[in-house]
Parts: C-alpha cells; sequence; structure tokens
C-alpha cells in the first residue's frame, strides 16, 4: 500500500478539508503532528507537583501561536522537551490517579480504581477500514478496560476485562505503529474499550514513534480536567463517543456520575484543541432525550461545521435486553428522524 502523502484528499468535500486542515496538512507532510512538535519545544525540568503544572500551563497557552515547525525546518531535540514534561506528569498522577472524572486517587502500581486497569493491556491492533473514510487505513489500537460500564456495550468482551489482552512495552507498539504507516496507514487510532486508563503509557509511545503520523484519540470523553491539558498539544483528531444528552440516562445505563457537565466541557476544550470528529450512536427511544439535546447542544456551542457521524448500528447486545427501551435494534423512522433533525439545524459535515 501506498504511505506517502494524502493522495484522496480532493475527493472530500471542501468544508470537511476546511474543518479537518491540520489533519490533511500532516498526511501531506506539510506540517508535523502535534505529537512530534511537542518533542521538539523544549521545557524545563522541574520536580514538585505545582511547578510541573505552571510549566506546563506556560507552555500550552502559546503552544498554537508561537510553535510552528514544519518537516523542513526541525530544530535539534532538547534535553528534556514539552512531551517528557506531559510524561512526567502523567506518571505522577498514575501513582494518584485522576485520569478520568470519577478521580479514584488510587496508586495503580498497587491497586485498580473503577476502571480495573492496571498495566496497559492490548486486545488486538489492525489496520481498520470500518472507521470514518476520511481516517482509513486506520491503525487502531484496542486498549482492554474502560472507565464506562455501558449495559449494550458492542466490545465488552474488551472493555470489561482489562486484565485481557497482550503487554507490549512502549518501544514495541512504537515499532509496530511505524510498520503501519509503511504498510498503508493514515493515523494510529487509540481507542478500547477506552484509552483514557493508558494515557501514561500512550504518552511514551508516542515519544518513540519515528514517523510522522497523526494521533487520534477515540473515546468516551470523560477525561479529567488534568487529563484533557495533557491529551493538548499530543493528539491531532479527537473521535468522540457523545452517547447521552442527561445524566439519568448515563447513570441508568452506562453506570456514570456528573456525564452531561463532564462531557460537554471536554467537548469544548477538545474543539479549541485540534480537529474533532464526533459520533452519536442513536439508540432506540432515546430521541427526544438524548439524540435532540445532544445535536442541539454542538450545533449551539460548537457550530454546524463540526463533523458528525450520527450512527445507526445499535445492537442490543451482552445486557442491553435487561432494559426496555434499548431491548430492540433501532427502526429506519428513528434514524431518519435523528439525521433530518440534523440537517435542520444546518450540520454541513454530516458523515
Amino acid at each position: 500500500m501506498n504511505s506517502g502523502g494524502d493522495n484522496n484528499k480532493n475527493n472530500y468535500p471542501r468544508s470537511l478539508q476546511t474543518v479537518l486542515n491540520h489533519y490533511f496538512q500532516v498526511l501531506k507532510g506539510e506540517k508535523l503532528s502535534n505529537s512530534k512538535k511537542s518533542s521538539f519545544i523544549s521545557a524545563d525540568k522541574q520536580e514538585t507537583w505545582e511547578k510541573l503544572w505552571r510549566e506546563h500551563e506556560q507552555i500550552r497557552e502559546n503552544y498554537h501561536d508561537l510553535f510552528s515547525f514544519t518537516l523542513d525546518s526541525i530544530p535539534e531535540k532538547p534535553l528534556f522537551s514539552y512531551l517528557d514534561l506531559k510524561i512526567k506528569i502523567a506518571e505522577k498522577i498514575f501513582e494518584n490517579c485522576i485520569f478520568c472524572q470519577r478521580r479514584c486517587r488510587v496508586n495503580r502500581w498497587n491497586e485498580q480504581g473503577f476502571c480495573g486497569v492496571q498495566d496497559a493491556r492490548i486486545a488486538s491492533e489492525f489496520l481498520h477500514i470500518g472507521e470514518e473514510a476520511v481516517l482509513v487505513p486506520s491503525h487502531t489500537v484496542f486498549f482492554t478496560g474502560c472507565t464506562f460500564q455501558c449495559v449494550y456495550c458492542q466490545n465488552w468482551d474488551i472493555s470489561q476485562h482489562p486484565e485481557d489482552g497482550m503487554m507490549l512495552s512502549e518501544e514495541r507498539l512504537a515499532n509496530i505503529i511505524d510498520r503501519r504507516k509503511r504498510e498503508g496507514s493514515r493515523n494510529v487510532n487509540f481507542v478500547g474499550g477506552d484509552p483514557n486508563p493508558q494515557i501514561h503509557y500512550i504518552l511514551k509511545t508516542t515519544g518513540l514513534i519515528k514517523k510522522n503520523i497523526p494521533i487520534i484519540w477515540n473515546s468516551n470523553f470523560y477525561m479529567s480536567l488534568e487529563a484533557m491539558k495533557l491529551l493538548d498539544g499530543v493528539v491531532d483528531i479527537y473521535l468522540s463517543d457523545f452517547k447521552y444528552g442527561n445524566d439519568s440516562c448515563a447513570l441508568r445505563l452506562s453506570h456514570v456520575p456528573d456525564y452531561w457537565e463532564t462531557v460537554t466541557r471536554n467537548h469544548k476544550l477538545a474543539w479549541e484543541s485540534g480537529d474533532m470528529i464526533i459520533r452519536h450512536l442513536v439508540l432506540p427511544n432515546h430521541l427526544e432525550c438524548c439524540t435532540k439535546p445532544i445535536l442541539e447542544w454542538i450545533h449551539d456551542n460548537l457550530g454546524k461545521k463540526v463533523v458528525l457521524n450520527i450512527m445507526g448500528q445499535y445492537r442490543p447486545v451482552y445486557g442491553a435486553c435487561g432494559h426496555d427501551d434499548i431491548s430492540r435494534f433501532i427502526h429506519s423512522q428513528e434514524m431518519d428522524e435523528a439525521i433530518n433533525y440534523a440537517k435542520n439545524l444546518g450540520f454541513i459535515n454530516l458523515i
């Protein structure tokens, strides 16, 4: 497979190319990926928690405006980089875990939090052609474990069994990512389960990748504010799974507290940080309580240019049949209503 450039860019609508402009520039070799750029930005090596964050935030606030490296003007790597700073902070968080909004504060070297994840384990990795067209072929890395317990989880065998999967060193995974790039991948797509419990591992891995490749963060978006700050300057496309339009459905169907405030905050931060594609899986009987409020919020807070994938492949698997409202497949009329609602709101990048 040809791994050079992005020969298919002209096949996409101009509005899509504009809203994912950074991603396309990285694919064409016109721009460094965010993680690569962060590895060339010098940072002061600090020790205390407060000084680490102060240094991090000073760089983060100026990141997009002050640093504009290209493949033709790469400086020498510093002894200690902005990416190294992020890794150091993530390692400290691992010992008092607040990667997700649950903020379990456990030392994950010794015990498990809600997600059950201690060692990063990978269920599978491969060139995936089932993602959005702009992403494929996508080198998808499926981690075990999740911060949610969705009763209808399509990947429950991965998400609810964090002890399964293979353990790879960061060096080995980075080598695999480089090899997949040579085989034709357009990006590396961290997913699960959910990638959030493995932020420390993923940051270390990105620092060892040799190729200039976009990083996709494919997540339920339940990250803590601290995690969002660490991802800023690393992720090139945020691929969100926006599930619920209220806290009640989130708590009942995914055992997640404080869903709406957390996920809407993180969508705003991600929209400011990098490119974004938002997925929404339409659930049966949840148009009024979830789908429509989500579409309205996206329109009112992020605008009509957001790349939006309204998905109709819901299946009543795992424990879904124990919940009357989601115990059946989605009706075609429900999908039509969801898509027409989005069109009437004016979204121009519907997938």
